[in-house]
C-alpha cells in the first residue's frame, strides 16, 4: 500500500512538473513574438512571375497594400510601385527601380524604399559617426544642415536604419540636421548582452547617448522621430534622458504606445488563445525586467510633455490603432494626429507620401 502511494505521488509530481514546464514554454513562446530578434523580419512574399516593368507576387495582406515599397531578395533590392492588377491569389505591381526577381524567388516586402546610406541612396552629404554608448560604439548617419534644431530618427526593429531614408530628403529640404541612429542588437552596433530585445527599456540609453552627443556638438533643440518600436524607444528617451529638456517635439510613426496591446495583437494574428496571453506578458516581464506600465502612454497621457505628431492608421495589422486614437483624444493640447488609411505597419509614408510630407513639414516648421 505504501509503495502504491509513493508511486501515485511520484506520478502526480511528475505530471505537475510537466505541466509547469509546458506553461513556461508557452509563455516563452509568446514572449518571443516581441523579444526574439529572429522574429523581426520584413513580411515574406513569393514571386510568381515578372517582366521588365512589373512583378507578380502572391497575394497576402502586405503585397496588396497601396503605395510604394521595397522588395528584398537574394541580397538585392527592388522598388515596387502601385498595384496594377489583383486577383484572389496574386498581385501585379510596377517595378520602379532595380532588377525584377525571377519566378519562385522568396522575397520580403519592406517599407524601407532605399538601400545604402544617405549618400549612395539619396546623394546627400553625410558623415558616418561612431557614438560612444554604454556597450560600445553606435554607428550613426549624420546629415548636416543649417538649423540648430536636430532631428534624431529612431528606426523600428523590422525595417532597420534604412527606413529613415524615406524621410531624410524632406528633413534636408527643411534645413534640419539629422542623425539616424542604431541601437543595441542592430547590425554593426553592440549586441544586447542577453541576446534579446528589451522593448525600449534598455535601448533608450543608446538613443540618450546620441542626444547627449548632439547637444555637445551644438544642437540647441532636438526632435525625436520614432518609427514603430523606435517610437517606444523615443518616448522613453524623452522621458528619462538627462538632456530631455532639449527635446522640443516628438514624431511617432506607427507607434508602439502600449506593449500589452501589441502582444495581444501579435498573439491574435498567430491564433494564440486569449487565455494564454497572461503567460506571455509574465514571460516578457520576467525575461527583460521591464515595467510595462511605464510604456503604457494611454495611461500616462498626462506625462506627455512636448508637442507630438502621431502618424498612424486603423488598418495597421501589427500595432493596434486604438492606443494612438485614445492618446490623441486625451491630449489634444499637445497631440496632433495624422490618420492614414489602407497602410501597413510602418508604411504610413508609403501609402501617402505627399500627405505625410505636408503634415510633417507643418509640424516641424512650428518647432524650429
Amino acid at each position: 500500500m505504501r509503495r502504491a502511494t509513493l508511486t501515485a505521488t511520484a506520478t502526480l509530481a511528475g505530471g505537475t512538473a510537466a505541466a509547469a514546464a509546458a506553461i513556461a514554454a508557452a509563455g516563452r513562446s509568446l514572449s518571443n513574438l516581441v523579444l526574439d530578434p529572429r522574429r523581426t523580419t520584413p513580411a515574406p512574399v513569393r514571386v510568381l512571375s515578372g517582366g521588365s516593368d512589373h512583378v507578380v507576387l502572391e497575394r497576402n495582406p502586405w503585397s496588396a497594400l497601396p503605395g510604394t515599397f521595397g522588395l528584398t531578395w537574394s541580397e538585392r533590392h527592388t522598388v515596387l510601385g502601385e498595384v496594377v492588377e489583383a486577383t484572389d491569389v496574386s498581385v501585379s505591381r510596377t517595378v520602379v527601380a532595380g532588377p525584377t526577381p525571377p519566378a519562385g524567388t522568396p522575397a520580403r516586402l519592406t517599407p524601407a524604399l532605399h538601400r545604402g546610406d544617405p549618400g549612395s541612396a539619396l546623394g546627400l552629404e553625410h558623415e558616418r559617426l561612431a557614438i560612444k554608448g554604454e556597450l560600445g560604439d553606435l554607428p550613426a548617419w549624420y546629415v548636416p544642415a543649417e538649423r540648430r534644431t536636430c532631428v534624431v530618427v529612431v528606426h523600428g526593429i523590422v525595417a532597420g536604419p534604412e527606413h529613415a531614408l524615406n524621410v531624410l530628403p524632406l528633413l534636408h529640404d527643411l534645413k534640419l540636421p539629422t542623425v539616424s541612429v542604431t541601437y543595441r542588437g542592430d547590425p554593426g552596433a553592440p549586441p544586447s548582452p542577453d541576446g534579446i530585445r528589451h522593448l525600449g527599456d534598455t535601448e533608450w540609453r543608446d538613443v540618450d547617448a546620441v542626444l547627449r552627443h548632439a547637444v555637445s556638438h551644438g544642437a540647441h533643440r532636438i526632435v525625436l522621430l520614432g518609427l514603430s518600436t523606435g517610437a517606444a524607444i523615443a518616448l522613453q528617451a524623452a522621458d528619462r534622458s538627462p538632456v530631455r529638456d532639449r527635446v522640443v517635439g516628438l514624431v511617432l510613426d506607427s507607434p508602439v504606445l502600449d506593449w500589452r496591446a501589441v502582444l495581444r495583437r501579435q498573439a491574435s494574428l498567430r491564433g494564440v488563445p486569449e487565455r494564454l496571453l497572461p503567460l506571455g506578458v509574465r514571460s516578457v516581464v520576467r525575461r527583460t525586467g521591464i515595467d510595462l506600465d511605464r510604456f503604457d502612454w494611454v495611461a500616462r497621457a498626462g506625462d506627455l510633455a512636448v508637442p507630438t505628431l502621431l502618424v498612424h492608421g486603423p488598418d495597421d495589422p501589427a500595432v493596434p490603432w486604438e492606443p494612438t486614437r485614445r492618446l490623441a483624444e486625451l491630449r489634444p493640447d499637445v497631440v496632433m494626429l495624422h490618420r492614414v488609411v489602407h497602410a501597413g505597419h510602418g508604411g504610413m509614408w508609403n501609402a501617402d507620401p505627399t500627405g505625410y510630407a505636408e503634415r510633417l513639414r507643418r509640424f516641424l516648421t512650428a518647432l524650429v
